[in-house]
């Protein structure tokens, strides 16, 4: 009973909306979106960041796991992205300071603020893992977001293979299926733009995360590419 009643104390009302409405995070999650266009990279603003902290949510809710847990999901997954504000390298770990000011300043205790940076710290391609059950959601929903609306360039004999990629991907859903243990990434590729194989030049890393995250959810990953399953 006694731990119950102390775990219960660590809980606050701090939700995504709150984060929404910081003015602090509104202003680095644009800039961070500017600044990454400057270097060419594709869009990281306020349609990526909703779309994945909606996505990171309802991931812990459809496999049944609680709706605070889940809100933590959509907050680390509305923020995970603001450190871009300090340069791409790195990136992961200036979030992790932003978040931390942020959620102290909206007065989230210590024990959630740990569950939502542990998952910003961890979320990016070049050194991950998977921590906890946020993080797990974070990693899943934020790979999951590949689509043409994410390239910026206009100028398609400048693409790159990362806007080829991205370009080439006119569908895109993760849906989860908490009877049968799977979270499936469905794609449809338009071939005429980029190949399948230039998906996993870029993209491998990317999906053996998404695996070790779904494995941590007791489930496992499927990729569907054009109506055929990949992974």
């Amino acid at each position: 009973m006694g731990l119950m009643m102390q775990e219960d104390t660590c809980l606050s009302n701090v939700n995504l909306e709150d984060v929404r409405q910081n003015h602090k995070v509104q202003v680095f999650i644009e800039k961070a979106n500017d600044y990454l266009g400057q270097i060419g990279y594709t869009e990281h603003g306020f349609r990526h960041t909703n779309m994945v902290a909606e996505l990171a949510k309802k991931i812990l809710l459809e496999l049944g796991y609680s709706e605070r847990e889940a809100e933590l999901a959509a907050i680390a997954g509305y923020l995970h992205d603001i450190g871009n504000v300090a340069g791409r390298e790195g990136h992961a770990q200036a979030g992790v300071m932003i978040a931390l000011e942020v959620l102290e300043s909206l007065g989230m205790p210590p024990a959630e603020i740990a569950e939502v940076i542990a998952a910003i710290g961890n979320h990016d391609d070049t050194e991950v893992h998977v921590v906890n059950r946020v993080s797990a959601a974070l990693i899943l929903a934020d790979k999951a977001d590949m689509h043409r609306s994410r390239v910026r360039n206009t100028d398609f004999s400048t693409f790159d293979i990362h806007d080829r990629v991205n370009y080439a991907v006119d569908e895109s859903s993760l849906v989860i299926d908490r009877e049968n243990k799977s979270i499936s990434l469905y794609l449809s590729i338009d071939k005429t733009i980029s190949q399948v194989m230039e998906y996993f030049e870029i993209f491998l890393t990317r999906m053996i995360m998404s695996r070790r995250a779904a494995n941590f959810l007791d489930t496992r990953f499927c990729l569907i590419v054009n109506g055929t399953q990949l992974l």
